[in-house]
């Protein structure tokens, strides 16, 4: 056995009928355990979205602690999502003493609804106040609970939402529920013109891929950057990176997969659906993938993800590094969040069928997320926007940072179709014949997929590849949510008034989607969006170009994003305000922190490194012309380090200001200019100095040592 329980080796029969799930309290479990009443009004609350009957909160909690206990659990947490991005709980014991000198295990539906943790420690945005203290949890039914178990026993885990005293959203949790309800009500208004009056509910569906890097734990440890900040903030390019291109989807090393295996044996019992596993482009980075969820299981899972790769890396000797960007000049790490809309009969909304041109309700639900993504492509940068993210957007594989739409040969052909009102019919695609008879004919896609761009359609559904392997995907989920709600009730509106002036509905339809595709269509962009052109034409036709992090949180709080989000009761002004906050004051502490460990690196280990190794060489002084060239290198990069270094220990004590704002333009204009000069000069004495001497693993020791 592992040591998290698991078989050494399972097979998929396993999986299936003993583990996947066997952590998590089933809709299927609950029913077994509940009253037929209790569990009506329960299931209506989940799936229907029905505010939940407080009175049946005892008997769900005696259940949920019986099935918990069953499974060696001792304790119980409200788990939630604050504006840290990572998760938060504080356990509490089943256990309880009685008067009488003995114990009772008890939990109450007191318990399971709300929690009191302290919210004046979490990021507020000045939501809360150092002294003000009171914060709650509230149960999220629509999430299941869980077990988390560890080397001595387990813990009950039960998603909830985060709130203030005043009820202002201090997680990310409650945003998106909200948008989820926006999305399902505009929705479903929708649908109604189109006769589909038997969907009882729509939700936004998702599935976010996870890349990372592994290192070995070894060298980790001697790494301080990597420590403290997740990235090396020093080292130089390695003679072999990426460039041979045979990493990506090559053979898994042993150590790699016996890694990925316990994941994903972990991630099934937490029914998790891990369904990929690969090698990334980049040497050392890695790949998990799940099938589609609704987007609140989705972001839970998401998160469950991240810390089962981090827990159990230590277990294998490793590191997980979840940093957009831990090695520079190399492909940097995403977590494309593939998005769509389905129905609770498991009609998706962005299935073109084989029809396309025929097919209007999803060239309508198409439609609205063209417009979305056009007008509110300040929100989508802003939502992906952070220090760690901007070393990875533009740069490699990633996405540039101007957002735009792919759609593919076949759907631009509709849309221009449905512009121009010309007949035709589907572009054939036929089969990909391969040249050889032993090979079976492929069925030949009409269009081709584009790494290149942040926000692609990928057959039916959209990908979103701007967001950081790092994030909380909830935040980005909301904003798409919201923008989408936003559009399908603009157009839904159009629609009706069209037709309440007696236009045919079908008349209507047509006319709705072409006025909006073609005040839209400047955001779709089928080219290469790494290209310098692309930048020009991106100008050209006034899509919004905000590079920097800083220049995006800028945009949240302006008068049109706080009435979309106020307008659907997804954020009010002071939340959207207190976000803009939480994510300056994260820009300025994350590159603070960098800078400071920058400082401390050269200052303690390089110089004193350095020192050593021209000391001998100095003994050598005059033996050979070599020598002597080298002398004159090292002290000359040596001596630009320390001007550098000046530079930045100016910098870094200069703050720029008392508000988070401006703290960040400094850390921005001044502080990561100095950090890069400082960098500089680090690398070139790396490749100068005795590697005995160098105190730190290389860039081809992490990336290769497996």
């Amino acid at each position: 056995m592992s040591s998290n329980g698991f078989a050494t080796t399972i097979s998929a029969s396993d999986v299936v009928s003993d583990v996947y799930a066997s952590d998590v309290l089933t809709m299927d479990q609950l029913r077994q355990r509940l009253s037929r009443p209790v569990w009506k009004s329960l299931h209506e609350t989940i799936e229907k979205g029905k505010a939940i009957d407080s009175a049946i909160a005892d008997t769900v909690a005696l259940a949920m602690k019986t099935w918990a206990t069953e499974q060696g659990a001792t304790h119980f947490t409200h788990w939630f999502q604050p504006l840290t991005g990572l998760t938060a709980e504080k356990h509490e014991s089943f256990v309880v003493p009685t008067s009488d000198g003995q114990a009772i295990s008890q939990f109450s539906g007191r318990e399971l609804i709300q929690g009191e943790p302290d919210a004046s420690s979490f990021p507020s945005g000045g939501l809360r106040a150092t002294f003000e203290a009171r914060g709650y949890t509230a149960w999220d039914p629509t999430s299941p609970a869980f077990i988390m178990r560890h080397d001595n026993g387990a813990t009950l885990c039960i998603p909830t939402a985060f709130a203030s005293w005043t009820g202002e959203a201090l997680d990310h949790k409650t945003p998106l529920l909200r948008s989820m309800e926006a999305l399902n009500d505009a929705a479903m208004k929708a649908l109604v013109l189109f006769g589909e009056t038997h969907v009882g509910k729509v939700v936004s569906t998702v599935g976010a891929e996870q890349e990372y890097f592994l290192v070995d734990e070894a060298f980790a440890r001697q790494r301080p950057d990597l420590l403290m900040t997740g990235r090396t903030l020093f080292g130089a390019k390695p003679p072999r990176g990426q460039e041979l291109e045979d990493h990506y989807f090559g053979s898994i090393p042993n150590r790699i997969l016996t890694f990925m295996t316990e994941v994903e044996h972990q991630l099934y019992s937490l029914g998790v659906p891990v369904r990929t596993r690969h090698n990334e482009v980049a040497p050392g980075q890695f790949e998990f993938a799940p099938i589609f969820e609704h987007a609140n299981i989705a972001a839970d899972h998401q998160q469950l993800v991240m810390q089962v790769l981090t827990n159990t890396a230590k277990r294998h000797g490793l590191v997980c590094l979840l940093h957009e960007k831990p090695f520079a000049g190399i492909n940097g790490s995403g977590k494309h969040v593939n998005w769509s809309i389905s129905t609770d009969h498991g009609m998706n909304l962005l299935e073109p069928g084989d029809t396309p041109i025929e097919n209007m309700l999803f060239l309508f639900f198409c439609t609205a997320v063209i417009r979305a993504v056009d007008k509110h492509a300040d929100l989508l940068r802003a939502c992906v926007a952070s220090a760690s993210n901007d070393h990875r957007l533009g740069a490699q594989e990633a996405p540039p940072a101007i957002m735009s739409i792919f759609l593919g040969d076949e759907l631009s052909d509709v849309f221009d179709r449905l512009v121009s009102g010309k007949e035709g019919s589907r572009k054939s695609a036929g089969l990909l014949g391969l040249g050889t008879a032993v090979l079976p004919p492929l069925p030949l896609h009409s269009g081709d997929r584009n790494r290149t761009s942040p926000f692609a359609f990928t057959g039916n559904k959209f990908e979103f590849r701007a967001v950081g392997s790092s994030q909380s995907v909830s935040f980005p989920i909301t904003v798409l949510n919201t923008i989408v709600a936003e559009s399908i009730a603009e157009l839904t509106r159009a629609i009706e008034t069209a037709v309440k002036k007696r236009t045919p509905f079908e008349t209507a339809l047509r006319d709705v989607l072409k006025a909006t595709y073609s005040e839209h269509c400047r955001v779709v962009y089928n080219g290469d969006g790494y290209s310098d052109e692309w930048h020009k034409e991106a100008q050209e036709r006034g899509l919004p170009m905000l590079r920097t992090s800083i220049e995006s949180f800028e945009q949240l709080v302006s008068t049109k994003n706080v009435k979309l989000f106020s307008a659907f009761n997804v954020l009010s002004k002071r939340e959207l305000e207190a976000r803009q906050e939480v994510l300056f004051e994260q820009y300025f502490k994350s590159v603070n922190i960098e800078a400071e460990t920058t400082e401390w690196i050269a200052q303690t280990m390089i110089i004193p490194a350095v020192a050593s190794y021209l000391g001998t060489l100095k003994a050598a002084s005059g033996m050979s012309q070599t020598i002597d060239s080298s002398i004159a290198r090292v002290a000359a990069s040596s001596d630009a380090l320390g001007t550098a270094l000046d530079e930045l220990r100016t910098q870094n004590r200069e703050l720029g200001g008392n508000e988070a704002h401006s703290k960040c333009k400094h850390m921005y204009k001044n502080v990561l200019p100095a950090m890069a000069r400082v960098r500089r000069a680090g690398d070139e004495l790396e490749q100068l100095c005795d590697h005995k001497l160098w105190p730190m693993p290389t860039y081809r020791e992490m990336l290769f040592v497996k």
